[in-house]
């Protein structure tokens, strides 16, 4: 499918409000790292929950920077990756691959220096840590027991670590975490569970949760996102058949529960959702299927994972999601939900939605160069 001049041009436009936005957060908020924003703005007193967002700003600056080659923006993105190094140590999150693979993953793969290397493999190996042998997962930051759909997406820097090691332990570890959660958090619909639940003395499957869904058994459109990127990126290190199958598994029930304008509400199953838009997820699985259209060996498939991408971004880059013609609103994506059930940062901009949707666009672009 031939990307229509009409998105290159909004996809072009999206990085022009972009670099506006978020020069204006770094220079009136210096060195903060916002989780969502509050009627618009960044700087607000609302709960955070979790420090897992403070690698999506330095995400942005970096991908700012690989498509203006402005040094201003190398700076600052070298800058925001620099006050996050310390928590390659933080044994407290699950989330250490959403802080270095948006940060120090981009700076090592421009640069090739090992000493930044060595920062994404340390955080690797922190990661690790958090492995149940009782149960066979990494545990999610809330408790021993609690296995997130989140970790999907950051089990790649496990892998990655092992690769870089050759530390089959390591890489193992990481796999079974994936085949876990593939079993007890991927149901046979394609559907996901955000949290399932262990028996830590004896590593029995207790049942399936949720933090920010409809309810338990229902599907939280996030969660699947997550799921949907996570497994394709796991196929990608292992080229393991059953990785791809729950990606594409994934992908088709997104399609299939979304309208056609491909952006879902915070949960499918919810009766008459409050909210009917939820960008972030949409960002999120547009990037994520980008990613499966050049990975399933399906021609057909391929097609209609790299079509709908290329739908949502369609969507999403319309003055109903795209804030450029909302005045003082200091984000780039609206509709973002964060926390529904907190009612936390719901119908806002939120860091990974805005780092996802560049992302996203950034590979629409690159193909075009």
């Amino acid at each position: 499918m031939t990307i229509h001049p009409e998105l290159r041009n909004k996809c072009k436009i999206v990085f022009e409000f972009a670099e506006k936005q978020l020069r204006s957060l770094v220079e009136n908020h210096p060195d903060y790292f916002p989780l969502h924003t509050l009627h618009g703005k960044w700087k607000h007193d609302s709960e955070m929950w979790t420090g897992w967002c403070e690698g999506f700003l330095g995400g942005q600056l970096w991908l700012v920077y690989q498509q203006n080659n402005d040094d201003w923006w190398r700076a600052k993105a070298e800058h925001y990756s620099r006050l996050i190094e310390h928590r390659k140590n933080d044994r407290d999150v699950h989330d250490l691959g959403f802080l270095f693979w948006s940060t120090w993953k981009r700076w090592y793969d421009l640069t090739g220096d090992e000493e930044v290397n060595q920062v994404i493999i340390d955080a690797g190996r922190t990661l690790a840590l958090r492995f149940q042998k009782k149960g066979q997962y990494l545990r999610s930051f809330v408790a021993r027991e609690s296995l997130f759909i989140d970790i999907m997406m950051n089990v790649g820097i496990v892998f990655y670590a092992a690769e870089q090691t050759d530390d089959k332990s390591l890489w193992d570890l990481a796999n079974q975490h994936c085949l876990t959660t593939r079993k007890m958090l991927v149901r046979g619909d394609g559907s996901t569970a955000h949290e399932g639940i262990f028996d830590t003395t004896t590593g029995e499957f207790l049942h399936q949760s949720t933090h920010q869904g409809w309810r338990n058994d229902s599907s939280w459109a996030r969660g699947l996102a997550w799921a949907l990127y996570g497994f394709a990126t796991v196929y990608d290190f292992t080229k393991d058949p059953r990785y791809l199958q729950t990606a594409e598994a994934c992908a088709d029930f997104y399609v299939e529960r979304t309208p056609d304008h491909g952006i879902p509400p915070n949960d499918w199953d919810e009766p008459n959702p409050r909210n009917p838009y939820e960008s972030s997820a949409a960002a999120i699985a547009a990037s994520g299927m980008w990613n499966l259209s050049g990975l399933t060996g399906d021609v057909a498939h391929s097609r209609d994972y790299r079509e709908y991408a290329l739908r949502i971004l369609d969507t999403l880059t319309e003055p109903e999601f795209l804030a450029i013609d909302s005045p003082g609103w200091e984000g780039i994506l609206k509709h973002g939900t964060y926390h529904e059930r907190k009612g936390l940062g719901v119908n806002e901009s939120v860091m990974w939605g805005e780092y996802f949707f560049l992302e996203a666009v950034s590979k629409v672009l690159k193909e075009l160069q």
